[in-house]
């Protein structure tokens, strides 16, 4: 069983994970919006549901032989069921989550994708709740709290046209909340049994297979993408896949769910920092205040309870 008791560890793991999902959503935001050319042409934009296939196959294909060569085949081998639970992680967390926020951002707008998609600590923090596996305390409901505004103030939904109500759209970034608190609450349950590497490689497998199921590869091949977009995508799913993933899986062997979804509140931080500085885009003082709200909840649902054992809850089933 990993160690899971270096909770240090694991804040670095996350931040190190949506600091990388910080660049991938600077980086595709600045290709899809044509600011930056790939190989003399300007990207063109892609459907949701190639980037999130894409994202996810590539990293598969990546991974596989690195693990098989260094482990060989037979270590990679799961249990029936705890192979029945990463598929279940791989499509209803991993390849739902991908694909319903990148579908809400379509549909409607980033600040509304992002936060709706960043509700799912209050998601997470009720199913821990109700199943009896935490204490409802003052201060992880004003963690909780304070993390979703803190997320919503820092991507300027204040004062910057709000939401934008597209049903469709509205719809997707709640369901994207929802898988986002699944693979969170899912994982912390596998990962306590397993390693992050293997872990990963079988639900990437399962969302990979799923979605060659979907779109299966004939329809992908006569795409009308070109080299340099492939080029992208290749790119594009080591820096906001295959990379953050493994570190936010092992950020999840340190922390019990709730602290470790409300430190991924860090990534809509990263990314209006990253976009400040790499594109240029003009950080507002609501915009500060909302990435200060968001470092006071990760530290305030951190913060040991007075006279109380803090645990890593385990198993959750």
């Amino acid at each position: 069983m990993p160690n899971r008791s270096h909770p240090t560890r694991g804040y670095f793991y996350i931040a190190a994970a949506t600091f990388l999902w910080g660049i991938s959503a600077t980086l595709g935001r600045a290709a899809f919006t044509g600011r930056i050319p790939i190989a003399g042409q300007n990207v063109h934009p892609i459907d949701p549901l190639i980037l999130s296939q894409s994202r996810t196959t590539f990293s598969f294909l990546i991974l596989l032989p690195v693990l098989a060569a260094q482990r060989g085949w037979k270590s990679l081998k799961l249990p029936r069921r705890d192979l029945l639970a990463c598929f279940l992680l791989g499509i209803f967390g991993v390849a739902a989550s991908n694909y319903l926020y990148y579908l809400a951002i379509q549909k409607t707008n980033v600040a509304t994708a992002i936060i709706l998609q960043y509700t799912a600590p209050v998601w997470v923090l009720l199913y821990m709740v109700t199943r009896g596996l935490q204490r409802p305390s003052a201060r992880r409901v004003s963690a909780v709290g304070l993390a979703v505004i803190g997320s919503a103030l820092a991507i300027g939904v204040v004062g910057a046209g709000g939401f934008s109500l597209n049903p469709v759209g509205l719809l997707a970034a709640i369901l994207a909340a929802f898988s986002f608190a699944f693979y969170n609450i899912g994982g912390h349950n596998i990962l306590a049994r397993y390693d992050r590497w293997k872990v990963l490689l079988w639900t990437l497998i399962a969302a990979a297979s799923f979605w060659a199921v979907v779109n299966p590869p004939w329809k992908v091949a006569g795409s009308p993408y070109s080299a340099a977009q492939w080029i992208f995508l290749f790119v594009f799913s080591v820096v906001s896949v295959l990379g953050p993933f493994s570190l936010y899986f092992a950020g999840l062997q340190h922390l019990e769910p709730t602290r470790a979804i409300v430190a991924s509140c860090l990534e809509p931080v990263f990314s209006i920092v990253i976009a400040a500085i790499a594109l240029g885009e003009v950080l507002k003082p609501i915009q500060v205040l909302g990435i200060v709200v968001v470092l006071a909840a990760i530290v305030l649902v951190q913060w040991p309870e007075a006279g109380r054992e803090e645990v890593v809850v385990e198993p959750i089933e």
